[in-house]
């Protein structure tokens, strides 16, 4: 269509209307040689009021009828459309009307042009004049083949607008475009469902020495399958966004981690409870005491970050205890490690495929099961952002800003390490080793933060830890260097059963895996081997911890753990055709800069075809399937022994609601729940941490023995026999006592006159030791 004429048009002769377009497409009449430009230079008049309201409208020819309508339609249309400026219909033409000079009213075809003219100039008297002025003066300007409707309302009366035939120039369809970029949601939305209905048809009610392996429904299994196969095919696709990669691995966390926590009524592991009464001391006690009140675990005062912290946290939620919160602990400890996780890989690779396949097999090969509620899975996350800040800033191309900024990260830095070396043991010298090796490289040589981490650790270990360090040095001095012990499993360190035996080779292949892969990975991938060589070196440095110390035979878990952030890196690269990282994007962006075609985002995506069956597609996956599903009987194969029922939770807590000041608990191990409670006021002795020989005795004559060892406690106090389902699970799959000594033992206790029963149910048994024994 062409807006109405200004008097300049009218004064130059209109051309005769040309041939049909083949495309439907109108063009703007060309613009007269002496129409005024404006300062743009697009030729639209000065005068920015509407025309419609300075003049009237005068029809003007058309260069071409419309494409759409036939003659008579659009002649009948424009008689009788209203005229908005009037409001009134016009009436028909007759033979003594006024024509303009191009055209007279004989020529039909000419006529219909007049009066589609006349309509259209009708319409578009209400838009400014200048935007009007400006298309009809535009030579390149393309008409839509459709009328706008006019801002005034539609008489009822008036002829409906003419329906569109010329679907080019509709917009294309959203909805492909969006289905094929949301196509990743399909799995996850699967997997969750699986996972679901898993959850809410598994019994954990009796668990075999599989553990929580054979108690999983089906489906679950299932939904892993379908989220590892999503992530490959999503991250492998490099138009998808990270976020897709990141819901992903959100999503493994929550089927890994969270699992346990909606299926088991109560938290797991002995030690996360043992954790929970530390706490309980911190806010019973009101502060920090000594190896004079509380023996052996004065230890825990004397690294008091983590305890203190979740002192704070209990107040602040207004729970009872840390109990109230604390099985949901390895899903939120998990999820901090991913942030210095990115920070690290990112310092090395911008490739999306690499950076979130290693951190899918770093979750995946993290069964050693430190995430649980403990000092170690936060300093482990602060060791790892430790590790992000050196690496990004402390190198040689740590950032434009990196020296100006120095001072800023080192206090930073100086933080990060003071949390944790008054939190936990074994972290800062993990993280001393790591940091000495990043400085001895080219890239990294800043004794600065290697320095600092060294005075932060001395300086509390001769001060608020010199009490536990003076009486446990000799030892640790004498364990230096001896390797073989240090790396060998102690007594009822050594799994017996088949549940037992294959969990364990679960773990032990899954380890094995990551680490042949990786090497895999060095070996393949030059780049990375010469590029990346500071996450070698995480990856390398912890092995030196195996001469320092057993650190009570877990060394070997430790330095697997600290290990593998480096190690899931190359084990990635491994597993990918082809990776890229900063300085090879730097040298391809400078020697072949990409053309504007291939800086042109597509307009739709794609929805992925069915790969064909090459090594580079479905080796991986399988591989990637295999270390997904290694990781459930690796992490949760031994949940027999990590799990108390609530009947042997209560059966514990009526023990220490009734035991007085200074009483004794005896019992096979610690591996029940509130194990330490009210460790400040009861003390323990578990006869299976006890000399083999003294062990022995007690299986040959349980009542005898025992009720000797009880007899030094004196009255009021009491001595108390515990004998719960979680020991005994304990005793068996690590090769300490078999089910059928430990049922002696509590049939020779239960037939003596020394013993006295307290309480049972099917959690355990509890007994007492009469005043006359």
């Amino acid at each position: 269509m062409r807006p109405p004429a200004t008097p300049r048009e009218r004064s130059v002769p209109e051309p005769a209307p040309g041939p049909e377009a083949t495309d439907g497409s109108h063009r703007a009449a060309p613009t007269p040689p002496d129409a005024p430009e404006t300062a743009d230079g697009t030729g639209a008049t000065s005068d920015p009021a509407p025309r419609a309201a300075q003049e009237p409208p005068t029809p003007a020819a058309s260069p071409e009828p419309p494409t759409t309508v036939s003659r008579k339609q659009a002649a009948k249309a424009a008689a009788t459309s209203p005229d908005p400026t009037t409001g009134r219909s016009p009436q028909p033409p007759t033979a003594t009307a006024t024509q303009p000079p191009t055209a007279t009213a004989s020529d039909p075809v000419t006529a219909a042009s007049q009066e589609s003219a006349a309509t259209a100039s009708e319409e578009a008297s209400v838009r400014p004049g200048r935007a009007a002025t400006a298309r009809a003066h535009h030579p390149t300007a393309r008409e839509p083949s459709t009328t706008p409707a006019p801002t005034t309302p539609e008489p009822s009366g008036s002829a409906p607008e003419p329906p569109v035939t010329d679907l080019s120039d509709l917009a294309p369809a959203a909805w492909p475009a969006r289905a094929a970029a949301a196509w990743p949601a399909l799995p996850l939305l699967v997997a969750l469902a699986l996972w679901v209905y898993a959850t809410r048809h598994t019994d954990v009610s009796a668990l075999d020495d599989f553990g929580l392996v054979s108690a999983l429904h089906p489906t679950f299994w299932a939904g892993l399958a379908v989220l590892t196969a999503g992530f490959w095919f999503t991250v492998r696709d490099r138009r998808r966004p990270g976020a897709w990669s990141l819901a992903y691995v959100l999503v493994l966390l929550v089927m890994e981690r969270a699992t346990q926590a909606l299926l088991y009524p109560t938290p797991l592991y002995a030690w996360a409870w043992k954790h929970d009464a530390v706490i309980d001391h911190l806010l019973t006690s009101g502060g920090l005491q000594g190896a004079d009140r509380l023996g052996d675990m004065a230890v825990y005062d004397q690294w008091p970050g983590f305890f203190a912290a979740q002192a704070a946290l209990v107040r602040l939620l207004g729970v009872d205890n840390a109990a109230m919160y604390m099985a949901w602990w390895p899903l939120v400890s998990s999820v901090l490690l991913l942030l210095p996780l990115l920070l690290i890989y990112r310092t090395f690779t911008e490739d999306r495929r690499l950076i979130w396949t290693a951190v899918w097999l770093f979750c995946v090969g993290n069964w050693v099961g430190q995430d649980y509620f403990s000092p170690q899975s936060v300093a482990f996350a602060l060791h790892l952002g430790v590790l992000a800040v050196v690496l990004r800033r402390y190198g040689r191309s740590g950032g434009p800003h990196g020296r100006q900024g120095q001072a800023v990260w080192t206090v930073l830095l100086s933080v990060l390490v003071t949390a944790i070396v008054v939190s936990h043991q074994l972290t800062p010298g993990m993280l001393v080793v790591t940091l000495v090796a990043l400085a001895l490289t080219r890239r990294y040589r800043d004794w600065v933060p290697a320095v600092t981490t060294v005075v932060i650790f001395l300086a509390w270990c001769l001060t608020a830890a010199l009490p536990f360090l003076s009486a446990a040095m000799p030892d640790m001095i004498r364990s230096i260097g001896d390797i073989g012990a240090n790396v060998e499993t102690g007594y009822g360190t050594t799994p017996t059963g088949t549940g037992a035996v294959a969990t364990s080779w679960a773990a032990r292949l899954l380890s094995g895996s990551v680490l042949l892969l990786a090497l895999a990975g060095v070996v393949r991938q030059r780049v990375l081997r010469h590029r990346a060589l500071p996450l070698l070196l995480v990856a390398a440095a912890p092995l030196p911890m195996f001469a320092a110390s057993s650190y009570g035979s877990e060394m070997i878990f430790r330095v697997l753990m600290f290990m593998l952030p480096g190690a899931a890196f190359f084990a990635a690269a491994a597993l990918l055709p082809k990776v890229r990282t900063l300085a090879a994007d730097a040298a391809a962006r400078d020697t072949a800069p990409p053309s504007p075609a291939t800086r042109a985002r597509p307009r739709r995506v794609p929805l992925p075809a069915l790969p064909r069956p090459r090594f580079g597609v479905w080796v991986p996956l399988l591989v990637l399937l295999a270390g997904t599903l290694a990781f459930v009987p690796s992490y949760s194969g031994k949940d027999r022994v990590n799990y108390f029922p609530p009947r042997e939770v209560a059966l514990v807590q009526q023990l220490f609601d009734q035991a007085p000041d200074d009483s004794l608990v005896v019992a096979a191990n610690r591996n029940y729940p509130l194990a330490y409670e009210q460790y400040w006021r009861v003390d323990h002795y578990w006869f299976l941490d006890d000399d083999r020989r003294h062990v022995d005795e007690i299986v040959r004559d349980p009542a005898t023995v025992l009720a000797r060892d009880m007899a030094a406690v004196e009255p009021p106090a009491r001595a108390y026999f515990l004998l719960t389902r979680g020991q005994t699970a304990n005793s068996e799959m690590n090769g300490q006592l078999d089910r059928a000594q430990l049922d002696r033992i509590r049939e020779s206790v239960a037939s003596s006159p020394a013993f006295e029963l307290v309480a049972e149910n099917d959690g355990g048994v509890l007994y007492v030791l009469t005043p006359a024994s």
